[in-house]
């Protein structure tokens, strides 16, 4: 086995067996409900625990490629895109949701995200709460985009970037049966909780990649997570969580799909180091980074 298919399988092992074992023991050993957010804390860095232990001590290879660098001065346009992103994909989902007459348009459910607060300062709070909580989703962009995205089919980027957002939807499983979520068909929930991810993934590697920094797209699964997730629940209370993740998951599509068919993925191999340049901007036909590292 070569060095690099080694650390990819040690990852995987390091990775799923810390995560589900915490999983089922703090729900059914310990009686902790996963809802909690303390009680969910150590499962964001699991995979970045597995990453830094696969780099350090299993393949050697260090953390070059990693984007840890912040890249303020020429990501800023992708940190924007991250930070804002997530709300402009609230008001597509509720937007579909009215055209297909499934929301008649009331915002007042935004006055409740804090309690005293008007709806305008409590989504200003919320948006700087998503820059503040950055450090927590790198936990796991670091091991699956910043690790494994760019370790397996390195040559074939969309593949790529396809096979790890459904390895991190697996690596999810657990949760829809430990209360975190409750879908009434199970199978059907999971599947679409599945595609859910990868469109996520697509758009945040594609962050990782042109930034050359993981904290772009880790600022992106804050605003996820913290956003878009949290406020169209808050604005369809009555839809039923599948129908609620599809019409979110309906623009991630669309963005997804202009990445894919724009030739987003298509860069410099060399882009992804830490001390290299950003990718290229150019689409022609030259295939992805062999060893990139970030989100």
């Amino acid at each position: 086995m070569s060095t690099k298919n080694k650390g990819v399988v040690a990852f995987l092992v390091i990775c799923f067996g810390t995560t589900w074992a915490y999983i089922f023991g703090a729900s059914f050993l310990l009686g902790l409900s996963l809802v909690n957010p303390l009680v969910q804390l150590p499962m964001a860095f699991f995979p970045a625990i597995a990453a830094i232990i696969v780099r350090r001590w299993i393949t050697r290879e260090g953390f070059r490629d990693a984007g840890l660098a912040l890249r303020l001065s020429s990501g800023w346009p992708y940190y924007l895109v991250a930070w804002v992103g997530p709300l402009l994909v609230v008001m597509a989902a509720v937007g579909l949701a009215a055209a297909l007459g499934l929301w008649s348009p009331d915002l007042s459910p935004l006055d409740t995200i804090v309690v005293g607060l008007p709806a305008w300062a409590s989504l200003s709070l919320l948006m700087a709460v998503v820059v503040l909580l950055v450090p927590v989703y790198w936990g796991e962009e670091f091991g699956w985009t910043s690790y494994l995205r760019s370790r397996i089919f390195t040559d074939r980027p969309i593949l790529s970037v396809t096979v790890t957002g459904l390895i991190w939807a697996v690596w999810h499983y657990p949760l829809a049966f430990v209360g975190y979520i409750e879908f009434e068909n199970v199978p059907l929930g999971l599947f679409i909780w599945t595609v859910t991810f990868l469109f996520q993934e697509i758009i945040l590697a594609w962050l990782r990649l042109r930034s050359g920094t993981i904290w772009a797209s880790s600022l992106a699964h804050a605003g996820n997570n913290m956003v878009l997730f949290l406020l169209t629940g808050m604005l369809l209370p009555n839809l039923d969580i599948n129908t609620t993740t599809l019409l979110v998951t309906t623009p991630l599509a669309a963005i997804s799909t202009w990445i894919v068919l724009s030739g987003q993925f298509k860069s410099d191999r060399s882009a992804e180091s830490e001390d290299g340049p950003l990718v290229s901007r150019s689409t022609s036909g030259r295939s992805g980074p062999s060893n990139p590292g970030g989100f």
